[in-house]
């Protein structure tokens, strides 16, 4: 991830390790942080954060992580982000929390692709990361798993209000992970015994009593059949009274909704579908793009043959085509921010606007007469000069600009009434996106 904690690209999982450890820190800090630094350090290999981020940023030491702690310490606590520049998609965050609070060190961590994790050496440094993590700051609870089945397992709410959740926390076993160390309590409450005798890949008691308990070798193929046959083995031993059928018929259904889906999106609008399924979580990512593989949006009807165009009633052609000109120019003013390339005036553009006003359901957030009055004829405008200017079109110029029409090849299009149609609804920016109107015109200039 960059500094910002926006993906460079967007990995199909990732993997997410959250940490509460008790600490000293009215201790000297770089003293108090120097186990957790090491570990990471000869753990992390390949995902290892180069940039520290607090109010400063600077590259990744363990004195800068020392000195953004202290510059962004607050009356309660103090943190820092770590991220990477280049290679895996990091996004982790450091929290120390100050007397009178319980002094604690808590980690959120999410590393991607979690393929970083299909090999089981990859997946040794990291456990044993997390072990000497939990020796130095013991833990109330720890786990490391695939952040979109942690989301589908409503992860740490696990289906209760969040003042109940944060009130209890981890008051017993809710789930099991891949990777878990199970604090003293929740041991105790298990039955220490018990706990220890977990079927599982690795089970270790450390030296203040938590257990490390790891399910399977590799954390990425946590969705197999092997490996969710392992899940709820250990699940069931530590939760009696649940059903280990119940709990496979669960984890099975997670498996199949995660399961990858092939892209198959309808040709015309290809690339503004193919960038929708990043807005869905990543627990339903694969869900989307099975959705989107189904929709077949309307062919555009605005346009006619050329033998029914409306001929030119205007008395000054110039004068309309500067008014176009204008119009075109306030969508551009309007979005150069959110969308640099509006400068372009390109097909790609077009796709770009389309994401934008659907992202920010534009048509049903703002008031319908400043759509009408100023969003349709800048958008039907602008997507008149892209047919002009890449298709090779002629605008025939109406005294009503909603019948202003383009000529490309043996057809005239009507850019104001597909704008028109474009700004009723936030479905209606794909049901009659730029980007359809667009290929439909091109695939047609060419026959």
């Amino acid at each position: 991830m960059t500094m910002d904690g926006i993906p460079r690209h967007m990995a199909d999982d990732y993997l997410y390790i959250s940490f509460d450890g008790a600490c000293n820190t009215p201790g000297v800090l770089e003293r108090e942080l120097t186990p957790f630094l090491e570990a990471l350090e000869s753990g992390a290999g390949e995902w290892m954060p180069d940039i520290v981020r607090g109010i400063r940023r600077r590259k990744y030491t363990r004195e800068a992580v020392v000195k953004g702690l202290a510059e962004a310490r607050e009356e309660r606590s103090t943190s820092v982000g770590l991220y990477r520049t280049k290679g895996a998609d990091l996004d982790m965050s450091l929290r120390l929390r100050l007397p009178p609070l319980r002094p604690s060190l808590d980690l959120s961590l999410m590393v991607g692709p979690l393929e970083l994790f299909a090999q089981e050496s990859s997946c040794k440094g990291l456990v044993e990361m997390a072990r000497t993590w939990a020796i130095h700051y013991p833990v109330t609870h720890a786990t490391a798993h695939s952040l979109a089945d942690k989301d589908l397992a409503n992860f740490p709410l696990f289906g209760r209000d969040r003042e109940t959740a944060y009130q209890d926390g981890f008051d017993k076993i809710y789930e099991v992970c891949w990777l878990n160390v199970f604090g003293t309590k929740l041991v105790e409450s298990v039955g220490r015994e018990h706990m220890r005798s977990t079927p599982a890949h690795r089970v270790e008691e450390l030296p203040d009593g938590s257990v490390l308990l790891v399910t399977w070798p590799t954390a990425a193929d946590f969705a197999s059949e092997a490996a969710r046959v392992a899940q709820a083995r250990a699940w069931v031993h530590l939760r009696p009274d649940l059903d280990f059928d119940t709990v496979m018929a669960t984890l099975r259904e997670r498996s199949a909704t995660l399961a990858p889906v092939q892209p198959r999106f309808a040709p015309d609008i290809a690339a503004l579908l193919s960038r929708l399924p990043e807005y869905a979580s990543l627990a339903q990512r694969q869900r989307r793009i099975a959705e989107l593989n189904a929709y077949v949006p309307p062919e555009p009807d605005e346009w006619l043959p050329l033998d029914a165009a409306l001929h030119s009633d205007v008395a000054d052609p110039k004068a309309a085509l500067d008014q176009y000109a204008y119009f075109a120019e306030r969508l551009v003013a309007l979005l150069h921010t959110p969308v640099p390339s509006v400068f372009k005036g390109s097909p790609e553009s077009l796709t770009d606007i389309d994401l934008h006003f659907w992202k920010e359901t534009f048509p049903d957030t703002f008031e319908r007469h400043n759509i009408d009055a100023i969003a349709v004829p800048a958008v039907g405008a602008y997507l008149g000069e892209v047919l002009v200017k890449h298709l090779g079109g002629q605008w025939l110029p109406r005294k009503q600009w909603m019948e202003a029409q383009v000529r490309v090849g043996d057809r005239v299009w009507l850019p104001f009434a597909r704008a028109h149609r474009y700004m009723r609804s936030t479905q209606s920016l794909l049901d009659h996106s730029l980007t359809q109107l667009y290929r439909v015109a091109e695939r047609h200039r060419s026959r």
